[in-house]
C-alpha cells in the first residue's frame, strides 16, 4: 500500500472467485486498449460482499482512460440482477495501461455509485477493490 488510499476500519471483505476473475481478465484482455466494464451481481453477507455473477457491458466511450456503460445496459443489468434474485454489488473495469488505482473520474462517479468498485490492471495482472464512505478505501478481495 503507497499511502494514497485508507484501508477500511471495518472489516469488510470482497469475493472474487478464480471463475469471475478469469471472466473479467478475459474480457480485459478481449477489450484491450480501451477499458472493460462490468456490473458484478451478488450479495452482502455480514461483512463480505459476494460476488456471484458478472453483467458485461461494453464501454460506450471506446476509451482508453474512460468508460461509460450506457443507460439501456444498465436497465438490462439492473432487471437481470432483479430477476435473479441478486443486487447490483459493484462496479468493475480495466486499466489498460496503468496501475489498479481509482482514477479522479473513477472517484468521482465512487461518490455518486455506492457499490464495490473492482479495477483489474493489464499492466500489473492485479485487482483492486474500492469503497467510498466520504473518502475512498480500499477493500481485501478474497477467493
Amino acid at each position: 500500500m503507497d499511502g494514497r488510499f485508507s484501508h477500511c476500519r471495518v472489516v469488510l471483505q470482497l469475493v472474487l472467485t478464480e471463475i469471475h476473475r478469469q471472466i473479467l481478465v478475459n474480457e480485459a484482455s478481449n477489450k484491450k486498449p480501451i477499458e472493460a466494464c462490468a456490473l458484478l451481481f451478488g450479495k452482502k453477507e455480514n461483512e463480505k460482499i459476494i460476488v456471484t455473477d458478472v453483467f458485461l457491458a461494453e464501454n460506450v466511450e471506446s476509451s482508453p482512460v474512460n468508460f461509460t456503460i450506457s443507460n439501456e445496459q444498465l436497465i438490462e443489468g439492473y432487471k437481470e440482477a432483479e430477476d435473479n434474485g441478486l443486487e447490483v454489488i459493484g462496479i468493475f473495469h480495466s486499466h489498460p495501461s496503468s496501475e489498479p488505482y481509482p482514477s479522479e473520474t473513477d472517484k468521482k462517479f465512487m461518490e455518486i455509485n455506492p457499490v464495490a468498485w473492482v479495477i483489474f490492471s493489464d499492466i500489473t495482472k492485479s485487482f483492486k477493490a474500492y469503497i467510498f464512505e466520504s473518502k475512498v478505501l480500499e477493500i481485501p478481495i478474497i477467493r
